[in-house]
């Protein structure tokens, strides 16, 4: 489980209420489906602090362990 801290937490709230404003100001039936899957994340990750797309991207950019055999 990947914790966050509160300014990270923080940012994802505001791009999230960002997003749900720019989804309503636009119109829920006109805006398509898949802009909903970011503005979703955003703000459930704001609130329980586990962000599963940063859990992912560090796995895939880990910098490799080198081991040093003598």
């Amino acid at each position: 489980m990947d914790k966050m801290d509160l300014s990270t937490k923080a940012f994802f709230l505001f791009a999230g209420l960002v997003l749900w404003s720019g989804i309503w100001l636009t119109g829920f039936e006109v805006v398509h489906w898949i802009l909903y899957l970011p503005a979703s994340f955003f703000l459930i990750s704001a609130v329980t602090g586990i962000c599963p797309g940063m859990i992912f991207f560090k796995e895939v950019f880990r910098e490799k362990q080198t081991e040093l055999s003598e």
